[in-house]
């Protein structure tokens, strides 16, 4: 009795072992098969449901690694987290990103229209303005005398039409005047005509003829006067000197008209050609501004500057215009040209293409990769990728650029590889490599897992997730416990590590 009591004890524990072991691997074929299943990527076959919500489920991620794609929830294998769920009424890689009207308000999201408009090729540049020399008068002596009286002082004094510059004494004058007045005194009316025509003959006005036979007295004095209103340019004579047949006395430049020579770039140099219309603006009064044409373009180009200079004419009735002053000068060409365009903050430029927000139906927001032309004020020309009346996002952009790559709906503009690129373009676009400091909390074949402190560079809070090894033997010096100094850089499969080295050679 006493044997077969010992035996049913030994059976008894015999059978709760196999049970324990059976339990316990079946627990752990379990925990590997979920592990395995969470980390298989989306499929497209079978609808998932959120037994919490009810709502149909795409697929599960991580959201700081978001081109990875799971299709069962779990634990994330790149973080201290449970990966999330992304719904098929929410968000889907192929329809964009989707944000409810309350968020666009308080986001300050703006929409714009793209439209069809009639404008004219235009472009921009800097001028200085200039006296119009086609305008300009010369003032002369046409004979030998002394400058009596000089009435304008000094160069570029304003003076008007008619207002005296200098006063000639011309002795020569004088002996024909006299010769002139007797016969006329002495009633040769015959002599005295031939002395008149003697006296034009010497360049003497009528008028001062004129003023003799009124005052029976020969006229001494010659006043020349400016045949224009302007700015006297030159002052080539002062009170008391001789001159002579031919001699400039002043230069009278007009101010009805101005001229505003421009820099035009060499590239823009076919585009400019006279006839275009000008409109200029002066930096003390932005708010003012002048009308113009182009009246020749400059033969040569400036060596040092690469410009064609553009001599351009502007209306200056007002006389607000004076020569030296700095103009910003925008030409347009006479014939309009239909153009599709949108505003110029709505197109998103990454330097290797340009994208925008076109919006859709329920509320969503699809990128869309464009060609743009010139800019035309605050709007940009489209070549190719939209059409009129499609609705874009004006503003708010970046805001939704970042909600939607943590959905991996639109592409990843930094990782962006130009088409042809070769292996040289590969290795200056490698992924960059980042370091931190902290503890290892569990080794395995796969991964350490490391409680690290913050790294600034992909503004990381201080934080407790899984790093891949390069390889299953990778870092066996390493145990758990141990204060380390990492690096690693993140690819498509995640983070894995570069390089761990013990920080004081053990544990703490």
């Amino acid at each position: 009795m006493k044997s077969n009591s010992v035996l049913k004890a030994v059976a008894l524990a015999l059978a709760g072992a196999g049970l324990a072991f059976g339990g316990y691997w079946t627990g752990v074929q379990g925990r590997g098969a979920e592990v395995v299943a969470s980390a298989m990527p989306a499929t497209t076959t079978g609808e998932k449901i959120d037994p919490k919500t009810g709502r149909k489920v795409l697929y599960w991620h991580d959201p700081m690694v978001p081109g990875r794609k799971f299709d069962k929830p779990g634990k994330s294998p790149f973080m201290d987290m449970q990966l999330v769920p992304v719904y098929a009424d929410e968000a889907s890689a192929d329809s964009g990103v989707k944000v409810n009207p309350a968020l666009q308000q308080n986001l300050g999201i703006r929409f714009a229209t793209v439209r069809r408009e009639e404008t004219r090729d235009s472009f921009e540049m800097v001028g200085t303005t200039q006296f119009d020399e086609s305008i300009a008068e010369v003032v002369q002596s046409r004979v030998t005398g002394y400058i009596d009286r000089l009435h304008a002082r000094a160069p570029m004094q304003r003076i008007k039409r008619g207002e005296p510059i200098a006063s000639l004494f011309v002795p020569d004058w004088i002996a024909p005047q006299e010769e002139y007045l007797a016969l006329k005194r002495g009633g040769n009316n015959d002599l005295a005509a031939a002395a008149r025509q003697r006296m034009r003959a010497m360049s003497i006005p009528d008028g001062l003829i004129v003023q003799a036979d009124r005052t029976g007295q020969a006229q001494k004095h010659l006043t020349l006067a400016s045949p224009v209103t302007g700015v006297i340019t030159e002052l080539a004579v002062r009170d008391g000197a001789m001159v002579s047949p031919g001699m400039t006395i002043a230069k009278v430049a007009g101010l009805d008209k101005v001229w505003l020579v421009a820099e035009v770039p060499e590239a823009l140099a076919n585009s400019a050609r006279p006839g275009m219309t000008v409109e200029a603006t002066f930096s003390g009064d932005p708010n003012r501004k002048y009308k113009g044409k182009v009246r020749e373009i400059l033969p040569g180009v400036s060596t040092a500057t690469r410009t064609v200079q553009a001599r351009l004419e502007l209306d200056n009735r007002d006389g607000s215009l004076t020569p030296g002053m700095l103009m910003r000068v925008r030409l347009g060409a006479e014939k309009p040209v239909s153009r599709l365009l949108v505003p110029t903050e709505a197109v998103i430029t990454t330097g290797k293409r340009s994208v925008v927000l076109v919006a859709g139906e329920n509320n969503s927001m699809q990128p869309v990769v464009v060609t743009t032309g010139r800019d035309i004020g605050d709007s940009t020309e489209i070549l190719s990728g939209l059409t009129e009346g499609r609705k874009v996002v004006a503003s708010g952009q970046f805001l939704i650029d970042s909600e939607a790559s943590l959905k991996s709906v639109l592409p990843r503009f930094a990782n962006d590889k130009p088409a042809g690129s070769g292996s040289q373009s590969s290795q200056s676009t490698a992924p960059p490599v980042y370091r931190g400091v902290g503890k290892v909390e569990k080794i395995t074949p796969e991964a350490l897992t490391l409680s690290h402190k913050p790294i600034p560079e992909l503004q990381w809070g201080a934080m407790t997730m899984d790093f891949n090894k390069p390889r299953p033997d990778a870092y066996s010096g390493i145990t758990a416990g141990q204060d380390v100094e990492f690096s690693f850089k993140e690819v498509k499969e995640g983070y894995v590590l570069e390089n761990v080295t013990p920080v004081g050679g053990g544990k703490k």
